[in-house]
């Protein structure tokens, strides 16, 4: 890729990471690449949207903490 795509696409991610955030989607950067990735290889991002909730749905609840030691 040459520097001037690298750069754009470095900037589109950054903007659609912002877009995200503020929407308050709880998608990391890497993922969101990923799924740009994907949709800009003709997958449906409705049916990704969809994809990504119920993985949500089904995903464990994050672990808590493991207790300090006094």
């Amino acid at each position: 890729m040459d520097p001037e795509a690298a750069r754009n696409a470095r900037e589109s991610l950054d903007l659609a990471f912002h877009m995200s955030n503020i929407l308050e989607t709880g998608l990391d950067r890497h993922t969101l690449s990923i799924l740009i990735a994907l949709c800009e290889r003709g997958f449906n991002p409705e049916a990704l949207a969809a994809v990504v909730k119920e993985l949500r749905k089904e995903s464990p609840t994050s672990p808590a903490p493991p207790p300090s030691s006094r």
